[in-house]
């Protein structure tokens, strides 16, 4: 049994005497009618046999007593022959059993089943039996069953709501009918008061199962006008906006999520750096990459730095993402790290700290060894080592890509060598 608890004591299940029963209920029909479908007219209150009544009366007393045990052996000794009285019964007997612990929901759904099964309890019983076993199912995860005892319950008292409705747009979710999601969570939608966040959400998982990014950001844009101070709106949005690919407008949803402190999971702040970055603002993507990895925010392992190295190219940062892929190259022995670090220290024109990398990558067995070599090649040339200019100028001609490039170097090499009085 789930953790649902029914409480019985004021209801009108049983009274003190079966005149006050009938009094009560007639009173209570009149403030609030069960049912209002076109034509309809109540009944006649029914009322329990004498016999049945008196035990009833008994078994409420211990329960409101707390001698609960006591109220369910006596309804379990009753044996009512009356379609009325055994319904009464049931459905008395049947709550106690869902508010009790124990595993005790197995014969109270069939008993509350059964006495709304049966049709024969008074308007306003039936009615509030049928809305609860219909809740009980959705509880339990019999959602068909669910579906189905709401649907009695509307067609019985001509009634809707949006609760109902959100209950049903829930069972039909965890049953993957997404079509019937839509469907049940606008009417829910329809129907309130007040805004609820619950129909909305389900009808924007629904869309999302059903790839639908476009009405998913739609509905995501009504949560958040609606609910702006709940945070899972805002991160949602933005992750819809990437879905769809405006990227501008996911920036400017993270955004505002990051300046009201909405954001907490790893995933939304990875989210934040790469919108920045892809927005062309590679500063800020690092700036803030490097705040969050050195806060524990995000990972700070080897593809993290040469990310973040890659960012801060970007930014035109030269000397600082050589670094970080010389921090990442430590971590991975990559050797296409050390190479992009060889290359940026190059742009830098720190020409012995490239020669350091790229030779490291060659070591490691970088996948472009001739690009390596005709970095090689410049670093020695600026640093004014043309023997190694020219050694490594050899190597990068035998890559026909490079060939040309390198056979155009080699003249200046030499003619730089021999001016210098170096034999090459």
């Amino acid at each position: 049994m789930k953790s649902l608890k029914i409480t019985l004591k004021g209801s009108l299940l049983v009274c003190s005497t079966l005149a006050l029963c009938a009094a009560a209920s007639n009173a209570f029909a009149r403030q609030s009618a069960p049912i209002i479908c076109d034509g309809y007219e109540a009944p006649k209150t029914k009322l329990l046999g004498e016999r049945t009544g008196r035990s009833l009366q008994a078994a409420l007393e211990a329960y409101n007593e707390d001698r609960i045990p006591e109220s369910v052996e006596i309804l379990k000794e009753m044996n009512p022959r009356e379609p009325f009285d055994k319904a009464s019964v049931d459905r008395f007997l049947g709550q106690i059993l869902v508010s009790m612990d124990g595993d005790n929901f197995a014969e109270a759904g069939k008993l509350l089943a059964s006495a709304a099964n049966s049709g024969v309890l008074n308007d306003r019983d039936q009615a509030d039996l049928l809305k609860l076993n219909g809740d009980l199912s959705l509880q339990e995860e019999d959602y068909e069953a669910a579906i189905d005892w709401y649907d009695r319950w509307m067609e019985f008292t001509c009634k809707s709501d949006a609760s109902t409705y959100t209950k049903i747009a829930k069972a039909y979710t965890e049953l993957k009918a997404f079509d019937d999601v839509l469907v049940a969570a606008d009417k829910a939608i329809a129907l309130q008061e007040k805004p609820d966040k619950n129909p909305y959400a389900l009808k924007v998982n629904a869309l999302h199962e059903q790839k639908n990014y476009v009405g998913a950001v739609g509905v995501a844009e009504i949560l958040v006008e609606l609910f702006p101070e709940e945070k899972q709106w805002w991160t949602q949005l933005g992750f819809f906006y990437m879905l769809i690919e405006d990227y501008e407008k996911a920036l400017a949803t993270f955004s505002v999520a990051y300046k009201q402190g909405f954001l907490t999971k790893k995933s939304e702040y990875k989210a934040l750096i790469q919108l920045y970055a892809s927005n062309e603002i590679p500063h800020k993507s690092a700036e803030l990459h490097q705040k969050y990895m050195e806060a524990g925010m995000v990972e700070n392992d080897a593809g993290a730095l040469a990310t973040l190295a890659n960012t801060l190219h970007q930014a035109k940062e030269f000397k600082e993402a050589a670094d970080f892929y010389g921090k990442a190259g430590a971590m991975d022995n990559d050797p296409e790290n050390y190479r992009k670090r060889g290359a940026l220290l190059l742009t830098a024109e720190d020409y012995k700290g490239a020669v350091t990398a790229l030779n490291k990558a060659l070591e490691l067995g970088t996948q472009d060894e001739s690009k390596v070599h005709f970095s090689l090649m410049e670093a020695h040339f600026y640093n004014n080592d043309f023997r190694q200019a020219n050694v490594h100028a050899e190597e990068a001609r035998k890559d026909p890509t490079l060939r040309r490039n390198a056979n155009a170097w080699i003249p200046y090499i030499k003619e730089k060598a021999k001016n210098r009085g170096i034999n090459l």
